[in-house]
């Protein structure tokens, strides 16, 4: 919240305790740019993606997740619901 913008080569890593739908939703509210969020679960399946639009007040994934990950827009297509990924160096 509050920044100006998100370079294509950065990114932010929100991690919740459980897998949940509800610890998992964001919100965009003071968020001033589009977003990619890609909802991870603790098997590190890949269970929602969404362009979150700014400004918009709640975000909530089809399925539980423990892991939010929110880059730049572009980078949306790079990820693909139920495929595996992997953190390194995180």
């Amino acid at each position: 919240m509050f920044r100006h913008q998100i370079r294509t080569d950065e990114g932010l890593l929100l991690v919740g305790g459980r897998d949940s739908r509800i610890d998992a939703s964001i919100h965009m509210l003071f968020v001033p740019f589009d977003l990619a969020v890609v909802w991870i679960n603790s098997a590190m399946d890949v269970v929602d993606k969404a362009l979150a639009r700014r400004w918009h007040p709640v975000y909530v994934p089809a399925r539980p997740a423990r892991f939010i990950l929110e880059v730049h827009p572009d980078l949306l297509s790079t990820y693909d619901v139920g495929e595996k990924v992997q953190f390194i160096d995180a």
